[in-house]
């Protein structure tokens, strides 16, 4: 088949489904700009009564039975990623249980993020737009994608790394060239949208990008394999506490409220509620003030892996930024470096070792820190992305340059 055929063939398809990228985009930043607000709402509420951290249990098994009652149990970004490159379809409900499941476990302190809501409900609307238009199998998956990448810019305030995120974690060959231009209008439409309705973008000040030298270089390096290990032992620490919670306890309802129960003792043991929700407040705290617990990200690492490992909903990103932002600034103390510098490089090598996705954390680090530090964000996803090799978050990818037999 020549050029002009192909043209022929395929190019109504790819324009309507541009088009529908773009529909998509703008429901993606409606939604998006709801489920952010929903989550500051909550979490405002629950963190000026602190009370409600003793519902906790409750609201899992709310979202438990939402879950269930919905039928998309077990469905999660991975179940997304993996329908880019299959014909296995995701269900339109599941972006009602994971708007609410993840509104919940924000509500009631379960230490999850948003982002793995925000790849779930995109990958779902995408979904949505495609049956309604009747969009064909390949054109399918591609607007899949691009809802994962509207929801995940409306969300982070980051839309190039949103599409280029969402085509490094799919892996799917030339239809990824294909899907260049409907996630990149898909995201940049979401962001734009959650924009004009007031989702504040995500980003951190890093006033002082220290000069190139060898005392500051091993340094540097230093905090990046660091950053790899502990993206690895968060990874492990994340799957292994699943699989156990799975093992001993059966039954999904006591699972989620035991973990419930295990966070809400940690709190009171601890006598904060610095590790309960996301945490993004922490992070802040390390970048304009420079000040930072040295054991903070060991237990974001424990809060996080019991609340996803019980069942509670939301996504691993944002307790990723927690644990790389508190890790690198707490090295950058001991160290002598610019706390705020350290937080970054600490947060683009966690990044990048749990998603293994290189060019996306890059292009994420100059949106969340400024392009003035792209050298050393680069060189961070580099050495992050050579140390945690296979190891990932999303299991359902396919990593680049490895080919399983």
């Amino acid at each position: 088949m020549n050029i002009k055929e192909n043209m022929r063939k395929y190019a109504p398809d790819f324009l309507r489904v541009v088009l529908i990228s773009a529909i998509t985009g703008v429901a993606c930043g409606l939604v998006g700009a709801g489920f952010v607000k929903s989550i500051s709402f909550v979490t405002t509420l629950r963190e000026n009564n602190g009370w409600i951290l003793l519902l906790l249990p409750v609201f899992g098994l709310v979202l438990t039975f939402v879950y269930s009652r919905l039928k998309v149990n077990g469905v999660g970004t991975n179940h997304i990623i993996k329908s880019v490159r299959t014909e296995e379809n995701v269900s339109p409900l599941l972006s009602v249980a994971v708007f609410s499941g993840t509104v919940l476990s924000h509500f009631g302190g379960a230490s999850v993020g948003r982002e793995g809501a925000a790849l779930q409900l995109g990958g779902s609307i995408g979904e949505f737009f495609a049956r309604v238009f009747k969009i064909p199998e390949d054109f399918r998956r591609i607007l899949v994608m691009s809802g994962m990448g509207g929801c995940f810019a409306a969300l982070f305030g980051t839309p190039f790394a949103a599409f280029v995120f969402v085509l490094e974690i799919s892996r799917i060959g030339k239809r990824c060239f294909v899907a260049f231009v409907p996630a990149f209008i898909s995201s940049m439409t979401g962001f734009l949208v959650a924009n004009k309705l007031g989702v504040e973008s995500e980003r951190f000040p890093v006033n002082e990008i220290p000069q190139l030298t060898p005392g500051i270089l091993w340094r540097f390096i230093f905090i990046a394999v660091v950053g790899a290990l502990v993206s690895a032992i968060f990874v492990y620490a994340l799957h292994y506490s699943e699989k156990y919670f799975k093992k001993f306890i059966k039954n999904e309802y006591i699972r989620v409220a035991v973990g419930g129960i295990i966070i809400i003792v940690l709190t009171f043991i601890l006598g904060t509620d610095d590790y309960n929700g996301g945490g993004i407040g922490v992070v802040h705290h390390v970048f304009t003030h420079g000040e930072v617990n040295y054991e903070a990200f060991i237990l974001k690492i424990i809060f996080t892996a019991i609340s996803v490992g019980a069942g509670y909903k939301g996504g691993e990103i944002v307790p990723t930024i927690f644990i790389g932002g508190t890790l690198g600034g707490a090295i950058s103390c001991i160290l002598g470096l610019n706390p705020a510098f350290g937080a970054a490089v600490g947060i683009t090598a966690l990044f990048c070792g749990v998603t293994n996705a290189p060019f996306a954390t890059t292009i994420l680090a100059c949106e969340m820190f400024g392009i003035e530090g792209i050298g050393y964000y680069f060189i961070a996803s580099a050495i992050s992305f050579i140390l945690s090799g296979k190891v990932s978050l999303y299991t359902g990818r396919k990593l680049p340059f490895v080919h399983d037999k």
